[in-house]
């Protein structure tokens, strides 16, 4: 019984294994007949490839059969500025540091931080009391010495007189004693008497000369407490700006010492730059046919530009940067350059007239050296060597090679080669294009794309 089992048992396995396997057989021969009709060779050259290849190829054109699609832009001639663009910074055109000549209390300031001031307009008060005592004892003791001056004048006139008196006594007892009227002892007294006189003269003209020279120095001091008294009121000695107030009100300051405030005049103002040492030949020789433009074009994103002239040219080139040191003079009447500030700065050398001006993105770098891609009429690409000039912008100039009004490729070179048959669209018109491009670059994507949709069908015809 035991055997019967058994084998009843092993009986069902085998079964069990043969229906799996006819199974298997079964999806599997579903599956190559999908697979095989999935791969006909009828289905990829149906329809979708029958239109695609007959009515213009458009995706062929990427792999060198079609035109190659490009952006394009025409030789323009027009006059160019030659420039030199750098980054310069605002210099004031002068800073003054406001200091008192006088010591003593400042008693008032007459403006307030940040204003913008006039040259001589009054800024600061020093207290004059002090000075104006000194000024009055000057001018006391002035009065004093005037007094001996002139007391010393009228001195000398009474010992003129005096002497004058002396003299004639003197002459007559000479006579008197020829004739033996008189001795000779009173003649000499007399004469002596005269002697004496004119010695006191002397000293009275000595006296004069002192009591002036004394007034002159009474002069002076007054004078100088005048010049002291003066700078109690401290003036601007520019137009400009004021900046951050030192001292403020009821301190002392000291002469010679003590910094107020600081002014700076904005008004013209000076932008340094500095130029590659290349350039400096060129400026050199511009400059000497004419005062030289310079721009300067703040960096916060506004239009504002102020237009001033090149006015220095350094007297050396900096070795560790191989640059030249320049100046411009700008009015800035708005106020709109800052110092300190920085800005772009261009250097205008000269102009030239009708220059052949390409898009910068149109001239190549070969091992032949630059070269342009020209479109033909046949709408066929050459490659032409160029000799190109300044850039300006976003335009080159071209010195060499092309002539106004033809036509260079600006984008897609890359995917050309001399001879190419291109699709043009314009850079200035992004929306418009090549005719005979366009039309079949469509035409081809719409016949691919119903031949693979005529694929797709018979895919699931076997599949059913």
């Amino acid at each position: 019984m035991n055997a019967i089992s058994n084998f009843r048992t092993h009986a069902k396995t085998w079964a069990i294994f043969a229906c799996l396997a006819l199974a298997s057989l079964a999806i599997h021969g579903c599956a190559g007949s999908t697979t095989a009709d999935s791969v006909d060779p009828n289905a990829g050259s149906g329809k979708g490839g029958g239109k695609g290849g007959g009515k213009g190829g458009g995706r062929r054109s990427f792999d060198g059969g079609g035109p190659v699609p490009v952006v394009t832009a025409k030789v323009v001639q027009k006059d160019v500025p030659i420039e030199v663009s750098v980054v310069g910074n605002v210099e004031a055109y002068a800073t003054i540091n406001v200091i008192p000549q006088i010591g003593g209390q400042l008693t008032e300031v007459a403006f307030q931080e940040g204003d913008y001031v006039k040259k001589g307009q009054k800024l600061f008060q020093i207290d004059p009391r002090p000075l104006q005592a000194q000024l009055a004892q000057s001018k006391a003791q002035l009065t004093r010495d005037q007094a001996l001056l002139n007391q010393a004048e009228a001195n000398v006139k009474r010992d003129q007189a005096t002497l004058v008196n002396a003299r004639t006594e003197a002459d007559r007892y000479a006579k008197l004693f020829e004739e033996k009227i008189v001795s000779r002892e009173q003649v000499d007294q007399y004469r002596t008497t005269a002697d004496t006189l004119i010695q006191s003269v002397s000293a009275d003209q000595a006296a004069i000369e002192s009591a002036r020279a004394t007034l002159a120095a009474d002069q002076a001091a007054i004078d100088n407490v005048q010049i002291q008294l003066s700078y109690t009121v401290i003036p601007s000695p520019i137009d400009g700006k004021t900046g951050n107030l030192m001292i403020k009100q009821g301190n002392v300051v000291n002469a010679n010492a003590t910094t107020l405030i600081a002014i700076t005049q904005v008004e013209p103002t000076y932008v340094t730059f500095a130029v590659p040492e290349t350039n400096l030949s060129a400026i050199k020789k511009y400059s000497g046919e004419g005062k030289l433009k310079v721009q300067a074009i703040t960096q916060d994103g506004e239009a504002a530009k102020e237009i001033g002239q090149l006015t220095f040219i350094d007297n050396n080139v900096d070795m560790t940067t191989g640059t030249i040191k320049l100046k411009g003079t700008f009015p800035n009447t708005d106020h709109k350059l800052w110092p300190g500030q920085y800005v772009n700065v261009v250097l205008r050398l000269t102009t030239r007239p009708n220059a052949l001006v390409v898009p910068n993105q149109a001239v190549q770098s070969g091992q032949d050296g630059t070269f342009i891609y020209v479109v033909g009429d046949n709408r066929k690409v050459q490659a032409r060597p160029v000799v190109t000039g300044p850039r300006v912008d976003q335009d080159l100039v071209i010195d060499k090679g092309v002539e106004e009004g033809e036509i260079v490729v600006t984008e897609g070179q890359l995917r050309l080669a001399p001879g190419s048959t291109v699709s043009m669209r314009d850079a200035n018109n992004p929306g418009g294009s090549d005719d005979g491009g366009g039309r079949g670059r469509g035409r081809g994507q719409g016949g691919g794309g119903q031949g693979s949709g005529d694929m797709k069908q018979k895919s699931r015809g076997g599949t059913n």
